[in-house]
This record gives C-alpha cells, structure tokens and sequence, in this order.
C-alpha cells in the first residue's frame, strides 16, 4: 500500500540585507522576527562600514554592488557550485536600496525581489525631481566630514529619525545596534556621499526584472514620500506603500506595520 505524502515546501529565499550610509550590518538587530522568519538571513556591510574593506579604486555604484555581491555568495550557507547564483530577497535601506537596485541590474537571477525601505532612484533634487532633499544638505555632510566626523555621524542620525514619535528612544537603539562593529572608514564616507549626490537610476528602473517594493514613510525628511507617486509613473509594475506616522527608518518605529507590508508583498510573488 502506497502511502501518499504531503509536498515538501519549497524553501524560502534568502534574505539580503543592506544598510545605509554611516551604518553597518548591526542596525538589522531591530528587525522584526514577522519580517525575516522562514529566511536565511545575510547582513551584509558596505565597501567600508563596520570593518568591510574598502580602497580607493571602489569608486563607483557598480564596485560597492558588486563588493556586495560578493559577500553574499561568501555567507550563504546554501550556495554551492551548483547554485552559485541561487535567487534572494535584497531589502535595501535608503543608500543600501541604491545599492541593491544596482545588483538587480548586475546580476539579476541572483535578485528574486526587491524590498526597497526609505530609499529613491535619486536622491537630491533636479529641476524633474523635485522629491529628495536639496544638494547642499548632502554638501553639507561632506565638508562636516573633513571637520568633525564623529559629530557630522550623529547630526546625520537624528536627521533620520527626525519625526518619529519616539526620537529619544530610537536613536538610542540606533547608536546600540551600530556600536557593536568598527567605525566606518572617513574615505567610504566621502564616497558614499558622492554616491548619493551623483546617482540617478531613474532611467534604469523598467529594466529592473526583480518584482520589486517600495516603502516610504510618511514623516522622512530624507526621501519624501511624495516619490511613491512618481515611483508608480516610472516603474507601474512595482508596488509603492507609505506607512502613516514613519520617519526614514520604518522598522524601527513601526515594525509591525513594516512586516505585514512586506510579508503582503512576498505572498503576493510567492516568495
């Protein structure tokens, strides 16, 4: 007598994490578990930050990708010679979702899907694109970073946080999560800000294959939330949310309503 079994389900993606600029891979502790259950989990640091390497011939959007590409393929536990370009989830968080869309570009049967918190094509404004932050803002940071590292960090992190209802209490998990690994190199810094001020994806965005999440909140100073409703004109098959009451780090602030939007969104890819 043949005994029919049940299916076994197919094994969740991993889940790629990339930070933004300043931070490193230990501002995910705040993570909601509803977020990430079921996924192998890789937190990956940028050229860099929290003691990655980085030199001077890193210099552009398709070095600090790759670089993490990299990473991924090293700490996966699944990847074998066989599967050496097995498919994850990339979340990228303001300059980290740059980043990721740049790897969904390089390599995209290695990106399944796209979860882009905080993050835009562009971030400074143009004369047609006016929802970002003006460029002496990002000015502004890189000569503080020639003065006053240390000081020009924390101006950057209460920016972040700026409009969250608990600022006091989130920029002290902040710092925390961020303590637990090596300051980030000056000249990463620099760079990164340079990233940030010059990049502009917006052309790019219908080649990107990966289905793809866009999740603002509605109180960021940084990336506002206005760009969901250009974001829908620019790449119509991706979806755009904004989270009521969020600020630049919606995680943090909103975890429960971070992780049932992006659990809608990979049930609805079925990934």
């Amino acid at each position: 007598m043949t005994v029919n079994q049940p299916p076994v389900p197919p094994m969740a993606p991993p889940m790629v994490l990339v930070h933004g600029w300043g931070m490193n891979a230990g501002v995910w502790s705040g993570l909601p578990e509803a977020m990430t259950a079921g996924h192998e989990i890789i937190a990956v640091d940028l050229p860099g930050h929290g003691g990655a390497p980085f030199s001077d011939d890193q210099w552009s959007l398709d070095h600090w990708a790759n670089a993490c590409l990299e990473q991924v393929a090293g700490h996966s536990s699944r990847q074998t010679p066989e599967h050496e370009e097995e498919p994850a989830i990339w979340v990228g968080w303001s300059l980290g979702g740059l980043v990721a869309l740049q790897a969904a570009r390089l390599a995209p049967k290695r990106v399944a899907a796209l979860v882009l918190l905080a993050s835009t094509p562009r971030f400074v404004r143009a004369v047609d694109w006016q929802v970002a932050v003006p460029e002496g803002t990002l000015a502004q940071f890189h000569d503080g970073l020639l003065a006053d590292p240390a000081g020009t960090l924390e101006r950057f992190f209460t920016l972040q946080l700026r409009g969250s209802d608990d600022l006091r209490g989130q920029l002290r998990r902040l710092r925390e999560a961020i303590a637990t690994r090596p300051v980030p190199n000056p000249a990463a810094l620099a760079k990164g800000l340079e990233l940030l001020r010059e990049e502009d994806l917006r052309g790019p965005l219908p080649d990107v294959q990966a289905p793809t999440l866009w999740l603002f909140g509605e109180r960021d100073t940084l990336v506002p939330a206005a760009a969901a409703e250009r974001l829908d004109l620019l790449m119509p098959e991706a979806e755009t949310r904004v989270l009521p009451g969020a600020a630049h780090a919606p995680w943090l602030s909103h975890g429960a309503e971070t992780s049932a939007a992006v659990a809608e969104f990979l049930q609805g890819i079925g990934a």
